[in-house]
């Protein structure tokens, strides 16, 4: 049996005088198209139905998700399954046609797990738009999306092996080498084990820092002397963007095996000083009200700390340290700036002589010869 319109077009073929064997490849090629056809109108009409749900529902960015990952993967899914459908209508050889169905099942078996890896990226697009990291206290959003995205490449590269296992094990001969060779699995893993023992701590450490979590996403760290934002941590490194735009890229078991600071390990604010240096004769309660006032009128300033200290005695001046605070350790850079530019213009335009200065006393001695 054999679809309605192949064996008259067989037959039209035939009357042109066309070889057999050309007008078989003719109907096979026209089947291709046709199913490739309905494939892309099948893709289409999927495409409009979850564009119109995702309005109805109000779920747009889970619908937009939906068609970022699984568009691609359809795109080839659909047309395969119907081939596979009608691949016993189309006129081949038995040799010819076993050989075409085991391209369609590698293909499907492919198309399947890409559609898998595509449900994974939009269970994680969805818990990273219910805990954005765009809040100032981000502490749970932050543990949340590194566990998430730890996990998601994890479950990937479980697809991708067990889907080459799954088309190893459709060969026979792959099969039979594979029960030959269970023999030796426990050398084998062994030596493998010894080989890959740098990549394997890696991968234990990328567990324990999920977890366990020394660092988090969008955490601020002072590493190697740099001072950045943890940008990425996948399974075996972390990029640390650096406050000039630079990345710094480290192996993720750095953080298991060395020290570092971290700066939101627990929350994102923090205290920030600046220093003076002035002369003795300074009145410190006019520093004081000055420095609440500048505090006062800046935004950044989170109304936790504001404290001046006298914190040392030197030879030619004192020094005085500005305690403030601020919610992030970007704004509080900002904020030390501007109340040390803030208290020297207050100080040069209300006691300029109080800037730190040598002092050289003269006296009047008779010199005797």
């Amino acid at each position: 049996m054999r679809l309605f319109f192949i064996s008259p077009l067989l037959d039209v073929l035939k009357l042109k005088g066309i070889p057999e064997g050309i007008s078989n490849i003719i109907v096979f090629l026209v089947v291709i198209v046709l199913v490739i056809f309905v494939g892309k109108i099948l893709q289409y009409i999927l495409r409009k139905i979850a564009v119109q749900l995702g309005k109805s529902m109000d779920k747009e960015h889970l619908f937009e998700s939906c068609i970022k990952y699984l568009n691609c993967p359809l795109t080839f899914l659909l047309p395969f399954a119907l081939l596979y459908g009608f691949v016993d209508y189309l006129p081949m050889s038995p040799h010819v046609n076993l050989i075409f169905l085991k391209i369609l099942t590698f293909a499907i078996i492919i198309s399947i797990a890409w559609i898998i890896i595509g449900l994974i990226y939009i269970a994680r697009d969805e818990v990273y738009f219910y805990f954005h990291k765009n809040d100032t206290d981000n502490l749970k959003e932050r543990k949340v999306t590194t566990q998430i995205q730890f996990i998601s490449r994890i479950l990937v590269a479980c697809v991708v092996v067990i889907t080459i296992c799954v088309l190893l094990l459709s060969f026979e001969r792959f099969r039979e080498l594979g029960t030959t060779m269970l023999t030796g699995v426990g050398i084998s893993g062994i030596i493998i084990g010894f080989a890959a023992q740098k990549s394997l701590g890696n991968l234990l450490a990328g567990f324990q820092i999920a977890f366990t979590q020394p660092i988090r996403l969008d955490d601020v760290l002072v590493v190697e002397g740099e001072w950045g934002r943890v940008e990425e941590i996948t399974l075996t490194y972390v990029v640390v963007n650096i406050w000039d735009k630079r990345r710094l890229v480290l192996p993720i078991n750095y953080f298991i095996e060395k020290p570092f600071q971290n700066w939101t390990r627990t929350t994102a604010d923090l205290l920030g000083t600046s220093f003076l240096y002035v002369d003795y004769s300074v009145p410190l309660e006019k520093i004081r009200a000055e420095f609440t006032r500048l505090l006062e009128q800046n935004p950044i300033w989170d109304k936790k700390v504001n404290v001046v200290h006298v914190t040392d005695l030197k030879e030619k001046c004192m020094e005085i340290r500005l305690l403030m605070s601020a919610k992030e350790s970007g704004p509080l850079f900002q904020l030390r700036c501007d109340i040390r530019e803030g208290m020297i213009q207050y100080i040069v335009a209300n006691y300029p002589n109080a800037l730190s200065k040598t002092r050289i006393e003269m006296s009047k001695e008779k010199i005797v010869l």
